[in-house]
């Protein structure tokens, strides 16, 4: 049975890269018959932001992405981690570093001075177990880190790139529990994916370089790892990653911009995954039923808002008519054109004003945008386009007669 996860932090907004791994994920879930899971990797507390985690829960809705399992949440599991960081320390896979942070900024500042990259020099890798014992009885703060083999190589295959290796030389002694007993993301996130039975691992490519320090860490637990998928990122129109500086990348101001969440969907998909028969508009159905890590390519995609708003503009005019109706009004009652009280003696004018304006709208924006005119007096005209149009005053009289 496939079990994947989409593991958000709330520490902002919804990002349309998270998305997109959240769409990815379900995608593979449904086609297999899998299961969904989710869970919020919030172990950071001073990292949390208020409000994120109902930007993210109301994002993956509007998206469709429904879940099967959780949330859960890795603040309420703490216990558990430092029970399984206890067993890596018993294992000889772990020790506790009592270096302070600043001999460590220290350190750093040092190897970045000589070009080198920061790495933790494992001066406490060694330390005799008495003098272990007893700071640890004295109560000095320390972090437990995990101990990396010095020789070697770690390796695992990625189902979208191959075999990719690593030389266990130039990992670091990562931290595993930090001085107030909470753990990092690398710990927390492998025990949570092993007891949470986890099969497969599709992420953005970012984290490619953690893999090998998670794969160390089932070899010490001895546990078998899950599969690992790394997506391509989404860029920006200038090929880099995409970011605020490139405009709106919380998922929810699309929606607010008046994107319908299929046409997202749609497009989200084919950022970095093809279908293979050139085809751009797919369905929901369509999408699992098409969807494949072989058709997901290695190499980023670019965010083009123009082509999601010509696809939008696809998804607009099919709609139905009651069904777009009800898309538009919220974007009519924001722009004060229909209160809620006169909905039952204007919606057949409304319904004929709709099919008047589809044809053009490209986003649910434009029904609001384009349709002043049919709400609200002129204050007043176009002096260019009076001149021109308003020559003759009877024949202008006669005009106006008529409407």
């Amino acid at each position: 049975m496939v079990r994947v996860r989409f593991a958000p932090s709330p520490t902002g907004r919804l990002h349309v890269g998270s998305a997109h791994t959240a769409l990815f994920n379900w995608l593979f879930a449904r086609q297999h018959g899998g299961t969904f899971v989710l869970r919020v990797e919030d172990t950071d507390r001073s990292r949390v932001v208020e409000g994120a985690l109902e930007d993210i829960l109301e994002g993956l809705r509007w998206l469709g992405l429904d879940w099967d399992e959780g949330p859960y949440f890795q603040s309420e599991r703490a216990e558990i981690y430092r029970r399984h960081a206890d067993v890596l320390l018993e294992r000889g896979w772990a020790y506790r570093c009592f270096c302070s942070p600043e001999r460590l900024e220290r350190m750093r500042r040092e190897q970045q001075a000589r070009g080198e990259p920061p790495k933790y020099d494992r001066r406490c890798r060694n330390l005799p177990p008495d003098e272990v014992k007893r700071r640890v009885e004295a109560g000095e703060p320390h972090v437990v880190r995990l101990k990396v083999p010095l020789e070697g190589e770690t390796k695992f295959v990625d189902l979208i790139r191959g075999e990719i290796v690593f030389r266990n030389s130039e990992l670091d002694d990562l931290i595993l529990l930090k001085s107030d007993g909470f753990p990092t993301y690398h710990l927390a996130n492998v025990v949570d994916d092993h007891l949470m039975g986890i099969t497969h691992v599709l992420r953005a490519e970012e984290w490619i370089s953690s893999t090998p320090k998670h794969i160390l860490l089932y070899e010490a637990f001895g546990w078998e790892p899950p599969k690992f998928a790394h997506l391509p990122l989404i860029l920006g129109p200038d090929k880099s990653k995409l970011s605020k500086r490139h405009g709106a990348t919380a998922l929810l101001d699309y929606r607010d911009k008046g994107y319908l969440p299929e046409a997202m969907a749609n497009f989200l998909a084919l950022l970095g995954w093809s279908p293979g028969d050139g085809r751009e508009k797919l369905s929901k159905e369509e999408m699992i039923e098409e969807f494949s890590l072989e058709g997901v390519g290695k190499r980023g995609s670019v965010f083009d808002e123009a082509k999601l708003e010509w696809l939008n503009g696809l998804y607009i005019k099919e709609l139905p008519p009651e069904h777009l109706f009800d898309r538009v009004l919220p974007f009519w009652e924001r722009s004060g054109f229909v209160r809620p009280e006169e909905l039952d003696g204007r919606r057949d004018w409304l319904l004929k004003l709709l099919e008047l304006l589809r044809e053009r709208a490209k986003k649910l924006t434009d029904f609001a945008e384009g349709a002043e005119y049919f709400f609200r007096d002129p204050e007043d005209y176009d002096p260019q386009g009076q001149k021109k149009h308003w020559k003759d005053r009877r024949q202008t009289a006669e005009r106006l007669r008529l409407l």
